[in-house]
């Protein structure tokens, strides 16, 4: 949902994610105006997005963390205002400091439960004061499933699982996008054979529906939805499955009664061409690679997602702890800067400006 007048002008949280992942080291690069991938400072603050808009920025997580992101990327992390509470916030960086000491066995790049507790308390908190009004949206660095695990959190599967757990809602869909491009995904966190049983006319109705409002909520006027086909050729009129006939025709026949601009199904080797053409606003795609994938390949550094369904604003990178060159100072974070843009764009009700074709 879109952030009511006054609850727009409130901070906006920044969760630091996994400690032993990447997710401290984009972030210190962005906070300090570094060059995206380059280790060094680039000398111009104009990649810092609070230069331009002013924000108070609040980074949830724990100092420590963020001070080793530094070091890795070789940066001087700018002056941080420590607060306590959002209210104390003020235009720039602010930190809060959840007091979770660092771990004595601290390691890059390998599963830690203290990390997966630090990474789930800061999501809580920056969940919550969304929540409670406080906050305006919030941003997310990536965290660990196996790490939040080994913390305790054996039903949450990532963040989109947690925002749900937290504002007690049971329908969410996850948005990816990059320049050109959105995908909505029918389901993510699912085995290749259960999102095929979770094909069925009233999920994609019920899709349909919140894509359509969340979008219009954040500034797609009536959006172009084309739905992506299962099958191969789109099931070639039931000799390659019938899902298309059965299930997905009718809920976009039906959506279409309700007054949504939706089309489909299209063979999923075609439809994302047609919406980076400019064609379509949207594509529903059915699992979770077959959005993925078309999103990544069209423009992996500079994609991010957003949670629909949950009575805030999330929006995240689009990648994840990277335990593999965790620590070695080498990440990008073109990502993480698209992802405060992102944020900015849905508070302000203008995504429809921010992803163009």
């Amino acid at each position: 949902m879109p952030a009511s007048t006054d609850q727009s002008q409130c901070p906006i949280a920044i969760t630091m994610g996994d400690p032993a992942g990447v997710g401290p080291e984009i972030l210190a690069r962005t906070i300090a105006g570094a060059s995206a991938g380059s280790g060094t400072d680039s000398g111009t603050d104009s990649a810092s997005p609070v230069d331009q808009d002013g924000v108070p920025w609040v980074l949830v997580g724990s100092r420590w963390a963020l001070e080793k992101g530094a070091q890795c990327v070789s940066v001087q992390l700018p002056p941080l205002n420590t607060i306590n509470n959002p209210q104390e916030a003020k235009p720039g960086w602010n930190l809060l400091d959840l007091g979770i000491p660092e771990p004595d066995d601290f390691r890059f790049g390998e599963v830690q439960a203290s990390c997966g507790e630090v990474a789930v308390r800061a999501v809580e908190w920056a969940a919550n004061q969304c929540l409670q009004g406080q906050l305006a949206a919030m941003v997310t660095a990536p965290i660990n499933k196996e790490a939040i695990h080994a913390a305790g959190y054996v039903n949450d599967i990532g963040h989109q699982e947690i925002l749900a757990r937290l504002a007690g809602v049971s329908q969410t869909a996850t948005m990816l996008m990059t320049p050109g491009l959105r995908v909505v995904h029918l389901s993510t966190h699912k085995s290749l054979a259960e999102a095929v049983r979770f094909v069925t006319r009233d999920e994609v109705l019920a899709k349909l529906h919140l894509i359509h409002n969340t979008l219009s909520q954040w500034g797609v006027t009536n959006p172009r939805i084309a739905v992506a086909a299962l099958n191969p050729h789109g099931g070639e009129g039931g000799l390659l499955g019938r899902e298309e006939i059965e299930e997905l025709a009718p809920a976009v026949e039906l959506a279409q009664g309700d007054g949504i601009q939706a089309v489909g199904p299209l063979p999923a080797d075609s439809v994302f061409n047609r919406a980076i053409a400019g064609e379509f606003d949207v594509v529903l795609a059915l699992y979770h690679d077959q959005g993925h994938i078309a999103i990544k390949v069209h423009n992996f550094h500079e994609s991010t997602t957003a949670t629909m369904g949950v009575p805030l604003v999330r929006t995240s990178v689009d990648h994840g702890t990277a335990f593999d060159i965790a620590g070695q100072g080498v990440a990008d974070a073109t990502g993480m800067r698209a992802a405060l843009d992102a944020a900015l764009a849905i508070v302000a009700g203008r995504l429809g400006e921010l992803v163009s074709h």
